[in-house]
């Protein structure tokens, strides 16, 4: 498969969310990738302190209605599309009332309301997939950033391994220093086995069953294609499984360096 496409998982895109690390990262590197003409698309939850009318975004109305059933309860998928300046770069926002607000607060749901992170990845996890089905857009690499992200590699390569809207594409892990404290829901795995997740697929993550943030974050990386340091800071231990795993690992480079850097690493993986 060539270098033509890739689609960005991401937990924050800026200037839909104020500056940091991550989100300048995940609008700085799509948008140099799209200027040496890849197509590039981004996917990122739709939290309630993004301004829609400011920032233009509109529902995709063919995309949008699927219920994603949770623990017996039905979340229905809002499909919402920005335009991202300049080149263009379609930014897609996964909504719904259940665990995005309908109005400003002051954060992210992820941090305000935590108790919900669980369904609130599952959910953002199997919509990001589903509605790249619906497009029709096969990728050649899916790059993960940010936690609520990491979920999708292990419902791709073990529920998704043979579907043709995922042929031959490549996940890449991003190592961000973005830690949650705490564990998520202790039923989170039981959740999952009504799509086909079963407690093996975790293997030696689980930690007396709980899922934390480095556990989740193992989990991406056991199942990912390759991982990448994008900044000097992320978590040793992290840092250490992602090298010991064998798999290829891009380290950080500075900002003059990191478009050619990530295009060769991309290319690399095909």
């Amino acid at each position: 498969m060539e270098l033509k496409r890739i689609l960005f998982v991401s937990h924050q895109v800026s200037p839909y969310l104020p500056d940091n690390d991550m989100s300048t990262f995940n609008r700085a590197l799509p948008q140099g990738l799209q200027e040496k003409n890849v197509e590039v698309r981004i996917f990122t939850p739709k939290f309630g302190c993004i301004n829609e009318r400011r920032n233009q975004l509109h529902e995709v109305i063919r995309l949008s209605g699927m219920n994603v059933v949770i623990d017996d309860a039905d979340h229905p998928l809002l499909i919402k599309v920005a335009t991202l300046q300049p080149g263009r770069t379609q930014v897609y926002f996964v909504d719904n009332e259940d665990f995005f607000q309908r109005h400003s607060v002051p954060g992210l749901e992820t941090d305000i309301y935590p108790a919900e992170n669980d369904e609130r990845t599952i959910f953002f996890t199997r919509s990001v997939i589903e509605t790249v089905k619906k497009l029709r857009w096969v990728p050649a690499i899916i790059h993960c950033g940010g936690w609520i992200s990491a979920l999708v590699p292990m419902y791709l390569k073990k529920l998704y391994a043979n579907d043709p809207a995922f042929d031959g594409s490549k996940i890449v892990f991003s190592l961000f220093n973005d830690q949650f404290e705490g564990d998520l829901d202790p039923r989170m795995v039981e959740k999952m086995i009504p799509d086909g997740i079963k407690e093996e697929f975790f293997g030696s993550v689980l930690n007396n069953g709980k899922i934390d943030y480095i556990a989740l974050c193992k989990l991406a990386i056991d199942y990912s294609d390759a991982v990448c340091k994008p900044f000097i800071r992320a978590p040793k231990e992290l840092i250490e499984y992602a090298k010991d795993s064998g798999k290829p690992y891009l380290t950080f480079y500075p900002k003059d360096k990191r478009i050619e850097k990530y295009y060769d690493f991309y290319k690399s993986l095909l």
